[in-house]
C-alpha cells in the first residue's frame, strides 16, 4: 500500500463516501497531492451525485497541503451536483477553517452521525 492510501481511510456509508485522514496528515507532502486526490476521487466516478464527508476526528492539525487536497475534491463534486462536508474538527482545525474562511465553504459538523444524517435529508 502506497503512503497515501495509509494516510487515508476511505469508506462507504450507503451513497455517502467518507475520508478518514489518518493523524500524519499534517506532514503530506506537496508531490503526494495528485496521487492522494486519486485515491480519494476514484470511487466516486461512478457515482451520479457524490456525496463526501471529510472526518477529521483523528487530524489534531492541518496544513495548505491537505486544505489543497480537500479544495481538489469540493471542484470535482460541486459540478457535478455533489457536495463534500467535513465533521469531527479539532479546535485547532475548526479555527483554521474559519480564519480562511472555508468554513464559509463547507458546512461542519460535529461527528460523523450528524454529517451522514444532514447528507441524507
Amino acid at each position: 500500500m502506497s503512503d497515501d492510501q495509509q494516510n487515508f481511510q476511505i469508506e462507504w456509508n450507503d451513497d455517502t463516501l467518507i475520508v478518514t485522514p489518518g493523524g500524519d496528515i499534517e506532514s503530506m507532502n506537496w508531490d503526494l497531492i495528485e496521487s492522494a486526490a486519486e485515491v480519494v476521487l476514484e470511487p466516486l466516478k461512478g457515482t451520479d451525485v457524490p456525496l463526501v464527508i471529510f472526518d477529521l476526528s483523528q487530524v489534531d492539525y492541518f496544513g495548505s497541503v491537505f486544505l489543497s487536497l480537500m479544495l481538489r475534491c469540493h471542484k470535482a463534486v460541486k459540478p457535478r451536483g455533489g457536495e463534500l462536508v467535513l465533521c469531527g474538527a479539532s479546535e485547532m482545525a475548526d479555527e483554521l477553517l474559519r480564519v480562511t474562511a472555508l468554513d464559509t465553504l463547507w458546512a461542519i459538523y460535529g461527528t460523523r452521525e450528524e454529517a451522514i444524517e444532514a447528507l441524507a435529508g
